[in-house]
Parts: C-alpha cells; sequence; structure tokens
C-alpha cells in the first residue's frame, strides 16, 4: 500500500538531486550551410572561463554523413586567449580507419566525433575564442553538418 508512493517519492528525490549537481561542461556547435563547408566559412566559438585551476580537455566535434568521402578531416584550430593573440595549430583529425570503418558515434548515417585537441590549465580567465578552418583540398567540403569545441572539466 506505502510501496507505491514511496517509490514515487525516491525517484523525484533522486531527479531533484541530479539537478543540483554542476557539470563543467561547455559545447557549441556551428552548422555548416548546405552542409558543404567553404573554406571561405570559418566558425567562431567562444566561452568564458572562469576556472585556472582545474586542468580541462578541449575536444573538436564534428558531424557528417555517412557520405564524407575521406577517412579525416584537416583543419586550422585558432585559440585566443583573453587579451592575447591567436595561436595557430593545423591539425589532421581521424575520423575513420579501413579496418574499423568511422570512429565516432552514429545514429543512422550521421556520425559524430568528439577527437581531444589538448589537456590544459587555462592560464587566465575570461573569453576564449576558438575558430575552425577547414584546410581539405575539397571546396566546398561536402557531407559535413557541423562542428564546434567541448569543453570538460578533468575529474
Amino acid at each position: 500500500m506505502f510501496t507505491r508512493p514511496l517509490s514515487y517519492l525516491l525517484i523525484a528525490g533522486m531527479v531533484w538531486l541530479h539537478a543540483c549537481i554542476t557539470v563543467d561542461v561547455f559545447e557549441k556547435n556551428i552548422s555548416i550551410p548546405g552542409h558543404e563547408w567553404k573554406s571561405s566559412f570559418i566558425p567562431e566559438v567562444s566561452f568564458t572561463i572562469a576556472d585556472t585551476v582545474s586542468a580541462h580537455n578541449i575536444y573538436a566535434v564534428i558531424r557528417h554523413s555517412d557520405a564524407y568521402r575521406y577517412n579525416n578531416i584537416w583543419l586550422n584550430i585558432y585559440t585566443q586567449p583573453p587579451g592575447d593573440s591567436a595561436h595557430k595549430q593545423r591539425i589532421d583529425l581521424r575520423l575513420a580507419t579501413d579496418s574499423e570503418g568511422w570512429l565516432g558515434s552514429g545514429m543512422d548515417d550521421i556520425y559524430e566525433h568528439r577527437i581531444l585537441l589538448a589537456r590544459t590549465v587555462f592560464q587566465k580567465p575570461g573569453l576564449y575564442h576558438f575558430r575552425l578552418e577547414n584546410i581539405m583540398r575539397e571546396d566546398p567540403l561536402q557531407h559535413v553538418f557541423n562542428v564546434g569545441i567541448r569543453i570538460e572539466k578533468e575529474d
């Protein structure tokens, strides 16, 4: 007789407690117009960082269709800390292998990759800017849905 109301109360309490937990993750993704990433389109993502003590992981996020023709993607990633100039990093992100196929998670024919770029402790609090430049030879680069940056606090 009291079992069902008690279980509802326990579930409600667990949901309330879970809602109070702070998740230290920032993610912002930019849609690629027409799913054709032109080299002239350079998405920018900005985050305000307050924690200069904890280590953070910075990820590139790429979503594409199964029709994407390459096993990788070449990018220039520009990082601009508060009050400083931008720093450029040229990277080759592996998206697939011949033996395993797509390395990201997939649903139907859409694949998402979260690829670790760096582990860092941010030196200054403030607004950080990230720009993602497609430097693949195919222009526009077909079948890319969106790109972005994800920042997670390390445990």
